[in-house]
C-alpha cells in the first residue's frame, strides 16, 4: 500500500533563489543519467546500475 502526501510550500524571496538552483541541479543530474543510461542500453543492451552512476557522479562533481 502506498501513501501519498502532497505538500505545497510558499518560499519567500530569500528562499526562492537557492531552491530554484537546487531543483535545477537535480533536474540536470536526472536528465544527464537518463540520457547516459539510454545511450549505454542502445550500445550494450544493459543500462547503468546505481553503483555505476554513483562512481560517475563523483567525476561529474569535479
Amino acid at each position: 500500500m502506498l501513501n501519498v502526501l502532497k505538500v505545497r510550500i510558499y518560499p519567500n524571496k530569500e528562499q526562492d533563489c537557492p531552491l530554484a538552483k537546487n531543483f535545477g541541479c537535480v533536474r540536470f543530474v536526472g536528465n544527464y543519467y537518463l540520457n547516459k543510461t539510454n545511450n549505454q542500453y542502445l550500445e550494450t543492451g544493459k543500462g547503468m546500475t546505481y553503483c555505476d552512476m554513483a562512481k560517475d557522479l563523483t567525476q561529474l562533481k569535479k
